[in-house]
């Protein structure tokens, strides 16, 4: 019984692990998209938004 519950805490974790890796890589790359005149126009630093996404995402 003991395994088992360990085993479904290891995999939920994982799986966890997967979906905010998933979701950092897509906001990654929605960052990379954008152009030097989208930045321009937020005023916006992509390093900056790159740094502040690593910090949500992983602390």
């Amino acid at each position: 019984m003991e395994n088992t519950m360990f085993l479904d805490n290891l995999i939920a974790r994982a799986r966890s692990g997967i979906a905010k890796r998933k979701d950092y890589n897509r906001t990654v790359n929605e960052i990379k998209s954008l152009t030097d005149r989208d930045l321009a126009d937020m005023r916006a630093s992509r390093s900056e938004m790159l740094y502040q996404v690593r910090q949500q995402f992983f602390g």
